[in-house]
């Protein structure tokens, strides 16, 4: 989509967040520069309210708000993350450590190379220099970790500590989906909101009025048929309307009719029919697109993968290979659940669409 996205363009302030609690609860948030964990469904707007509330909050939000998602770590090779033009000035090169020698309890000065790093150090370590710096406006800045469902309990110990020591400079939020993997020492530490999926109605007034802004011709089914199709994740209704409006240049009923083709239904259908025709390097560059370049989490995807294969034709008459990527489905959501790789999960997946279409 080489158009500027309406996510962003239309991104909201404070004000118009729909849900009034939430809007009430980052409101005292603002004055009283409290953590917060913010948990609730894929696309229910949980990042989309951080970036209100620093705007708010911030004078020079570009520089005082450091969005960190798990995914940039995890999801990719050490070797990306350090080249990662947000990340390289802290992952390259060595540091001074102190090694403890048990013997003589005595210190030894020693240099290790941050190549060697593990990808939980690599984030610690971030996420560590982020929450150092001093705010570039104002008393404190904020430093968001994402889907942090994502992170292992042993290294949220040391985001913990992280987050003790810098408490007076810097306001941490976390986002998640799922609260209960968070260990008691975070969430004792955060004041809970709960982001709960928008309805169909709320989606419908949200497409109006980008609609309305944009001089976009339509019609009020056309918005609702895409509300519906969104289920619930608004960032995903938003994407598809935007991309509808650029393919037939209007969202009506007549049109929308297309839109199982479009958005991340029809990026679904290409990477399907690309594993079940053996060219798993084509579903791969898919995922990777869907996983790092529009955001969405192995989850979304999954949920997805189903939609589409329950609700087209393409398993008309294979009634039995439906059931086998249902069951193929469930373990991969146990291991999504677990907080590993989106990637490797989803890529396994793929691979074993590959192997029994060639089969």
């Amino acid at each position: 989509m080489d158009a500027p996205l309406w996510t962003e363009r239309y991104a909201p302030d404070l004000a118009d967040l729909p849900q009034a609690e939430v809007r009430e609860y980052l409101r005292k948030a603002v004055d009283d520069p409290i953590n917060l964990v913010l948990h609730g469904p894929p696309g229910a707007g949980k990042t989309a309210a951080v970036r209100a509330l620093a705007r708010e909050a911030h004078d020079d939000p570009d520089n005082d708000l450091t969005i960190l998602n798990v995914s940039d770590f995890f999801d990719r090779t050490k070797t990306e993350i350090r080249n990662d033009p947000r990340f390289e000035r802290f992952l390259q090169g060595e540091i001074p450590w102190v090694k403890q020698v048990s013997t003589d309890r005595k210190q030894d000065l020693s240099k290790r190379y941050k190549s060697d790093w593990s990808k939980a150090e690599m984030i610690a370590y971030v996420f560590k220099q982020y929450s150092s710096m001093a705010p570039s406006t104002g008393s404190y800045k904020t430093v968001v970790l994402d889907n942090a469902e994502d992170i292992r309990e042993d290294f949220q110990q040391s985001l913990r500590r992280t987050m003790e020591q810098f408490h007076e400079t810097t306001q941490f939020v976390v986002t998640t989906r799922q609260p209960t993997k968070l260990i008691p020492p975070i969430k004792s530490r955060c004041f809970p909101v709960a982001v709960r999926a928008p309805t169909t109605e709320e989606i419908t007034d949200v497409l109006e009025t980008i609609a309305e802004a944009e001089g976009v011709e339509y019609d009020e089914m056309g918005l609702r048929i895409v509300a519906g199709y969104a289920e619930g994740n608004l960032r995903e209704a938003i994407l598809s309307a935007q991309t509808l409006h650029e393919k037939e240049g209007e969202i009506t009923r007549d049109t929308v009719q297309s839109v199982r083709e479009i958005g991340i239904r029809g990026q679904i259908e290409e990477m399907l029919d690309a594993a079940e025709a053996g060219e798993f390097s084509d579903a791969r560059k898919t995922l990777d697109d869907l996983l790092v370049d529009e955001g969405y989490n192995g989850q979304e995807v999954l949920r997805k993968v189903l939609t589409v294969a329950r609700n087209s034709n393409r398993y008309t008459g294979r009634e039995e290979e439906l059931a086998e990527l249902t069951r193929l489905a469930g373990e991969i959501d146990v291991g999504l659940a677990e907080g590993s790789s989106d990637r490797v999960h989803l890529g396994h997946l793929l691979a074993e669409l590959g192997a029994k279409g060639e089969a």
